[in-house]
């Protein structure tokens, strides 16, 4: 079977974004592939300094995972830091990955543009991501257009390495992009990102989902002077709960007039809650056993290793390693 490879940063509240992005997105793939999930909480350290955070939100992460559908009886779910020969792995693809490569990465740029903290951490992220990517010998790797970058420079480094100790060495992944998954919108219509402040968080109480939904940057057109719902940030977030004929009797109603901004968020409000209100519900009665999310994580731990494993000692004896 083949191999599916996803991961998350424990780096905050999880939101809409990340659930549509990339959970939703990498959950349909557990009838085909054989699949790994992973919660990069050694990518968090370029940002997240809190200890405490830092364990809070990778078992967030886990109960999220396995509230939405993940089967850990056939899929590994599992920590970055509990495997630490990842970063010895990107050690080795550091020694065959150019400076002027990486200064190319879209985060390391957008950090500068935007005066954020360029830690060495930020400027070497995408060899670290190469690492967790190649040593699990995934076939595929689910992203959306704007992480694509990501996995080609994966493909880049595996590429450099194998000219230099063996082609057939590291397998080289592809990115699997869903089309109809954009970059989803925030509140402000910007992307959706902790860092902006625009998010809407995937598990929170019904009150706090709909106040932030109704939120929501819209234009200040009349309630009574029609409206068109497709190019709307409603309109870009509607038809990811409703159904089609829902999204067609919306727009309908925005373009007949008489119907308001506030009555569209209202049935955005109304759809995404309904769409996850069971998960919601199991998320927060798996967040109680700690226990039981830390054997999950173990279990994980141990199948992860063993494809690793023998993955890094190929490459360490191509290197010259005994």
């Amino acid at each position: 079977m083949k191999r599916s490879l996803t991961g998350i940063r424990a780096s905050g509240e999880l939101h809409i974004g990340n659930y549509l992005g990339t959970i939703r997105e990498g959950l349909k793939l557990q009838e085909e592939y054989e699949c790994l999930y992973f919660i990069a909480d050694m990518h968090s350290l370029t940002t997240n300094k809190d200890p405490e955070a830092l364990k809070k939100q990778s078992l967030d992460i886990v109960a999220s995972w396995i509230a939405l559908g993940l089967d850990t009886s056939k899929h590994l779910l599992y920590r970055q830091s509990d495997l630490p020969m990842v970063t010895e792995f990107a050690w080795y693809l550091s020694c065959v990955t150019g400076m002027g490569y990486l200064q190319k990465a879209h985060s390391y740029k957008d950090a500068v543009a935007k005066s954020k903290e360029v830690n060495h951490g930020v400027f070497a992220y995408p060899v670290l991501m190469a690492a967790d990517i190649l040593m699990y010998e995934p076939d595929v790797v689910p992203v959306g257009k704007d992480q694509k970058q990501h996995v080609e420079m994966a493909r880049n480094m595996a590429g450099s390495f194998n000219t230099v100790y063996g082609e057939d060495l590291l397998k080289l992944p592809a990115p699997l992009i869903n089309e109809d998954v954009m970059v989803i919108p925030g509140l402000d219509g910007q992307k959706m990102s902790k860092s902006y402040n625009n998010v809407i968080p995937l598990f929170s109480t019904e009150k706090h989902l709909r106040k932030k939904i109704m939120s929501i940057t819209t234009d200040s057109t009349d309630m009574e002077a029609p409206k068109e719902l497709k190019g709307s940030l409603i309109g870009d977030l509607y038809p990811h709960f409703a159904s089609p004929s829902d999204v067609q009797t919306l727009s309908d109603k925005l373009a007949a007039g008489g119907y308001g901004w506030g009555h569209a968020k209202q049935d955005l409000f109304e759809a995404m809650n309904e769409h996850l209100k069971e998960a919601r519900e199991r998320y927060f009665e798996l967040r109680e056993d700690e226990n039981k999310l830390n054997s999950i994580l173990f279990e994980g731990k141990e199948k992860a290793w063993a494809i690793a494993a023998p993955i890094l000692s190929a490459v360490r004896k191509a290197q010259g390693f005994l």
